[in-house]
């Protein structure tokens, strides 16, 4: 499987990416669903992939549900799934602390009930209180009614030198009315009211990658995600490949000012890029060609010339301005680019 630290393009794929890979490790929020609906294309699109034999599992960096509950959801949505085909943030921060401390330790829980339950799971015992002897402290997120007190309690614990462990540290988390504080801003609270530094568990660091694979088996795995830096670095970081989907987060000028680590191996619009080969970037002397359309650089600007899937257009001026910054050539105009593609 190839590494992304030289990337300088996206890569193509003669063969549908359902069949050129084993497992999809889909993230949820921006992917698969949005404000609790499900994504335009994505019931359609999944059921087609595990049709042909694709594994499905599900990764998310949200800590507060259950695997149980995520499975429900997504069944519920269309997209038929098990607690077993869910793995979460949660989970991976259940087995840093699990093995860290002995069995049957306590643990001060500040989170929800995906938390606890993964705690459990790993033979620790959630605990409430720093009053209540723990040996560490764990955070997650505990969604929007979590109250200041749950902070104070880690802050007491960490203070008094418990090893302390974080979920994750997404800063933002995207809901039904808008985009909402992440469990990273929580552990922020902590950090500046005791001056520690939490262990992290989630997506884009490596105890993520690792609870994953050892929960689903992959020998030929595609992250496939919406955010440049949890999703496709964690792929980075595990040394696999990656589709970005652009129906979350991430625009096209981010993918374009991409550093190398948060460069996809592909780009599409939606999950039904799963079901499809990837058309190849060519390079031509100073320009990058993909479909009917050539990507190249003039002045301080990048250019786009030609005709047909604005998402082809797209990928060819991630390849030059890619190549470009590669060669030291930073902060290339897009706008007058991007703005013929309307995407």
């Amino acid at each position: 499987m190839s590494h992304q630290q030289d990337r300088v393009r996206p890569s193509g794929s003669a063969t549908a990416l359902n069949e050129a890979y084993d497992t999809a490790l889909l993230d949820l929020d921006g992917v698969v669903y949005a404000g609790g609906e499900a994504i335009v294309h994505a019931v359609d699109s999944l059921a087609a992939a595990r049709a042909g034999g694709m594994h499905l599992a599900y990764v998310t960096n949200n800590a507060l549900r259950t695997p149980d509950a995520v499975a429900e959801h997504l069944t519920e949505l269309g997209v038929p799934a098990e607690p077993s085909d869910v793995i979460t943030s949660a989970q991976a921060v259940a087995r840093l602390v699990a093995d860290q401390l002995p069995s049957g330790a306590r643990v001060l829980a500040i989170g929800g009930e995906g938390l606890r339950v993964a705690l459990r799971e790993r033979g620790l015992e959630p605990v409430e209180s720093a009053d209540d002897d723990p040996a560490a402290v764990v955070q997650g997120y505990g969604g929007p009614d979590m109250t200041w007190g749950r902070f104070a309690e880690a802050s007491y614990a960490v203070r008094r030198g418990l090893p302390w462990f974080a979920s994750n540290t997404d800063l933002t988390i995207p809901g039904a009315r808008g985009i909402a504080p992440g469990n990273g801003a929580a552990v922020e609270v902590v950090r500046i009211a005791t001056g520690a530094e939490p262990q992290v568990a989630g997506k884009p660091l490596p105890p993520m990658h690792r609870e994953t694979v050892l929960r689903t088996g992959a020998q030929r795995p595609i992250v496939v995600g919406d955010r440049l830096d949890t999703d496709i670095e964690g792929a980075f970081n595990g040394g696999v490949d990656s589709l970005l989907v652009l129906t979350g987060v991430t625009d096209a000028a981010q993918i374009l000012a991409a550093p190398p680590e948060h460069r996809p191996t592909y780009v599409d619009r939606d999950l039904r890029g799963l079901l499809t080969g990837q058309p190849e970037v060519t390079p031509d002397m100073d320009a990058y060609r993909c479909g009917g359309w050539t990507a190249l650089v003039r002045g301080d600007a990048l250019a786009l010339e030609g005709e047909g899937d604005a998402l082809d257009g797209l990928r060819a001026l991630c390849a030059a301005a890619w190549a470009f910054a590669g060669a030291g050539v930073c902060g290339l105009d897009a706008g007058k680019a991007l703005a013929s593609l309307r995407l």
